[in-house]
């Protein structure tokens, strides 16, 4: 995973910009997941299990997107 990230200061930006603009690049390639990922070690059959809860979790919280936007296109409520 070694990523390098560096934020370069712009034109009349504060340091407080900077940093946020630092942790939100941080977010984005997920680097403290990783840290907290390999912090322990977990048999891949558990991360395989992991990864298939976290795709039904993602995959659910799509169809609920789309039935909210039908219902809505159709007047109805949640």
């Amino acid at each position: 995973m070694a990523t390098n990230i560096s934020v370069t200061q712009r034109n009349n930006e504060s340091a407080e910009r900077l940093i946020r603009r630092f942790i939100k690049k941080c977010k984005k390639e997920r680097v403290l997941e990783e840290v907290r990922d390999r912090l322990y070690y977990r048999p891949p059959s558990v991360k395989k299990r992991e990864k298939r809860k976290r795709a039904r979790r993602a995959l659910e919280r799509e169809q609920r997107r789309e039935q909210k936007t039908i219902n809505r296109y159709l007047g109805e409520r949640d």
